[in-house]
């Protein structure tokens, strides 16, 4: 039975900002096995790895996978920063994951109720995954504040940088987002 506890955020919280001090879009995620034993953490690495597939899920189901069989994610819940795009998504029906828990909403990629619901749509059950159960909204200030002091420092990762020092980090409305 997965019950959410907060320390497991807040660790995702932190490996969040691992990628922001590392240049990457900050999000940040742990796998919890049995309610108690991160067996990993990840963050975004796409910019470092030149390799746009190298989210911080996928990070992470990578490094348990090399000493763990598929079979430990029945037992085991991921705390994530951002909600988990498309891709990301699938992956984890494609692992059984048992629960996720994330901080803010993916209003563009979400794939766990944000845009599409990759989670629990029964027509993808064919394809040999399984629906799994997703709550959000846990730090979700702390997740989208993290994002916007991504979003509006220059990023010479871009093809054409663009200047941004005309904007500024909106810190006051973040419960309307």
């Amino acid at each position: 039975m997965s019950v959410y506890h907060e320390k497991f955020m807040k660790e995702a919280l932190q490996v969040a900002q691992e990628a922001y001090d590392n240049l990457e879009v900050p999000v940040g995620c742990v796998f919890v096995h049995k309610n108690e034993t991160i067996l990993a953490g990840g963050r975004n690495r796409p910019n470092e790895t030149h390799n746009a597939t190298r989210h911080a899920e996928i990070e992470a189901i990578d490094l348990i996978l090399a000493e763990h069989d598929k079979s430990i994610f029945e037992e085991t819940d991921l705390y994530v920063t951002v909600e988990p795009c498309v891709m990301c998504a699938f992956a984890l029906r494609q692992i059984g994951i048992r629960h996720v828990y994330f901080g803010c909403g993916n209003d563009k990629f979400g794939g766990n109720g944000s845009v599409f619901h990759i989670h629990s749509d029964e027509r993808l059950a064919t394809s040999g995954s399984k629906s799994y159960p997703s709550q959000g909204g846990f730090f979700r200030e702390e997740a989208i504040l993290l994002l916007r002091k991504f979003y509006v420092r220059e990023n010479n990762h871009a093809p054409v940088p663009k200047k941004k020092s005309n904007r500024v980090l909106k810190t006051d409305d973040i419960q309307s987002c």
